[in-house]
């Protein structure tokens, strides 16, 4: 597991019951995902990372930060099988598949 990832955290999605054993997600990150009506790992399998990170913006009334799309990346993939990697390993990707971000017209 990369040591940017703090313990514990699963190393595969099958180990992962809890929010905040996903790498990358921590309190303030799992209430987040709760409030998409995300409550366990197994939710995030198959879910679309921009779709959740656009309805974050809705329901918080806010843009979001980039690095919150890289880090639903992260679990997103995580939670389809890739190994577990830091949200910043998803910037790149981030940037090439969905250019800058703009604020989200409500």
């Amino acid at each position: 597991m990369p040591a940017a990832i703090k313990s514990p955290k699963a190393a595969h999605a099958a180990d992962c019951q809890a929010l905040e054993q996903l790498p990358n997600v921590g309190p303030a990150m799992a209430g987040d995902l709760k409030l998409l009506g995300i409550h366990r790992p197994a939710d995030l399998q198959g879910r679309d990372a921009l779709q959740l990170y656009r309805e974050l913006e809705r329901h918080t009334g806010q843009r979001q930060d980039p690095c919150v799309l890289d880090t639903f990346m992260a679990v997103v993939d995580f939670m389809n099988g890739a190994p577990p990697r830091p949200w910043w390993h998803y910037t790149a990707e981030r940037k090439r598949v969905h250019g800058p971000l703009r604020a989200n017209a409500a």
